[in-house]
């Protein structure tokens, strides 16, 4: 499946890096599992470059539709669980 990712043209390429890396960690919660802190550290990242709520919910916006995974909910998942492994 091709999957184009919601980008900020402004962002460097370590940024890029860092959220592309943030979509394939909620990618790997959806398909069978990922490390809960993993993940988590991945979203910290994903915030310090995203840190507007509207930014952040339109590229999820763009990203669920594209994958069909709820990005929102795999957040959710992660900061209620407290399980080593974050499947959701």
């Amino acid at each position: 499946m091709q999957i184009n990712y919601p980008i900020n043209p402004d962002w460097t390429t370590e940024e890029l890096i860092d959220v592309v890396e943030f979509y394939n960690q909620v990618a790997l919660a959806n398909e069978g599992g990922v490390e809960r802190e993993a993940f988590l550290d991945a979203y910290r990242t994903f915030k310090r470059i995203v840190t507007s709520k509207s930014e952040e919910k339109q590229l999820s916006a763009v990203h669920d539709e594209q994958t069909g995974y709820s990005t929102y909910r795999t957040v959710q998942a992660a900061l209620k669980s407290n399980t080593k492994i974050l499947k959701v």
